[in-house]
């Protein structure tokens, strides 16, 4: 039989986070002692899903909730939805279409599937998270990156998104809390970006995945609170917030005009009915999560906010790197100096000093940077024996000529 050629669509598909994964599991084979700074999983460290979550999902499964469910989503998980999207400021929680899904990623995926055609671009970040790319990739879509301006703590270069925008653009991605940066964008941020997308007719996207994890009393601010009547798609989910990523239960919330959304809701909602479902049992957990205790989430923070100043001590004090200061997720983005290539560089880091993480290139960055991302969520003796390391490489290879 000859060789099954696969689609040319998976060609571009790339995921940073999980690819370096294959050499850090070789190097542990042999006898490495892996520090894993890569993935944002909490439960992998010292996090656990808050017990009155878990313990409705079991509650679900005991009395038999194992059948397929609603496609949009269970009643009681759509209504706790529209209820937190009311405490958010998102318009007419109400109205708009809730469609509960197998983790935030499958809303994206269904509300790009429904937009975007063949050839069809969308502005995306850069630096921002890959699944972006990935899904683009897959619909045979184009990934449109704008810059993220590293000197103005990573906020949305505005110019350059209106510079980006062509006949096919169609939207307008937006991160916050932002995945890779940390970085949390107040109102006056998100009213520039909602202006562009109103002068240009294009639909705002909302990754709010991490909007309860901000530090140092940060405030959060929907994007779809100031869009309005604007059309915008809003993403949620447990997996960070509620610390449920294996849970992969997530959400989308579309917001504005009703005229104007009418057609394209009912566009999500046939993709809802052709995939069935999202898991029954699991969104039993999500009005439990909502509308319950959140005690983890300021236990989660002070953690994270301990961390988080672990990290950037140790990075203000090593040679060759700095960092733009974490406000909000559980990440951090630290550009490197002297350095070419970021992901030559995390390849001799790992094989030297055992330290697992992503070089920035995975995520996008501006041409002739380069960084690496941290995640803050190892426990706090792991991040200062990951620091120590990495200070030790920078001072070994800074005489030494650098990828």
């Amino acid at each position: 039989m000859k060789p099954v050629r696969p689609s040319q669509r998976t060609e571009n598909v790339r995921y940073a986070i999980r690819d370096i994964v294959g050499m850090a599991k070789e190097l542990e084979a042999a006898g490495q002692q892996m520090l894993w700074l890569n993935i944002g999983d909490p439960i992998q460290f010292d996090f656990d899903t808050p017990a009155h979550v878990t313990e409705a999902i079991a509650e679900a499964m005991r009395r038999g909730r194992t059948s397929y469910g609603p496609s949009s989503g269970t009643d009681d998980s759509v209504a706790a939805i529209r209820r937190e999207s009311g405490r958010k400021g998102i318009p007419r929680p109400e109205e708009g279409h809730v469609f509960v899904t197998t983790g935030a990623s499958e809303a994206i995926e269904l509300a790009l599937s429904a937009l975007l055609n063949s050839g069809d671009d969308l502005l995306v970040p850069s630096p921002g998270y890959p699944l972006y790319t990935a899904l683009l990739s897959k619909l045979e879509a184009v990934a449109n990156p704008y810059f993220l301006d590293e000197e103005r703590g990573w906020a949305p270069d505005v110019d350059d998104i209106v510079s980006r925008i062509g006949p096919r653009t169609r939207g307008i991605v937006l991160i916050n809390p932002n995945n890779p940066t940390g970085t949390v964008y107040d109102a006056a941020t998100l009213d520039a970006v909602v202006e562009v997308a109103r002068a240009h007719d294009l639909v705002l996207f909302a990754d709010e995945i991490y909007d309860k994890l901000t530090l140092d009393g940060v405030r959060h601010v929907s994007l779809a609170s100031r869009a309005g009547d604007h059309p915008c798609v809003t993403f949620g989910g447990l997996a960070k917030c509620y610390l449920g990523p294996g849970l992969r239960v997530g959400w989308g919330v579309v917001s504005g005009q009703r005229e104007a959304v009418a057609d394209y809701e009912e566009a999500i909602a046939k993709l809802e009915r052709a995939r069935l479902c999202g898991s029954h049992p699991a969104q039993a957990a999500v009005s439990v999560a909502l509308d319950g205790p959140h005690d983890h989430v300021a236990a989660t923070v002070a953690k994270l906010q301990r961390r988080r100043d672990l990290m950037q001590e140790a990075v203000d004090a090593a040679p060759g790197i700095d960092c733009v200061p974490v406000q909000g997720a559980f990440y951090a983005f630290p550009r490197l100096h002297g350095v070419d290539d970021d992901a030559a560089f995390v390849r001799q880091l790992m094989a030297a000093t055992g330290i697992v993480c992503v070089p920035g290139s995975g995520f996008g960055q501006r041409p002739g940077t380069a960084h690496l991302r941290f995640v803050l969520l190892p426990p706090e003796d792991v991040i200062e024996t990951a620091m120590s390391r990495l200070t030790d490489f920078l001072a070994k290879t800074a005489g030494a000529g650098r990828p």
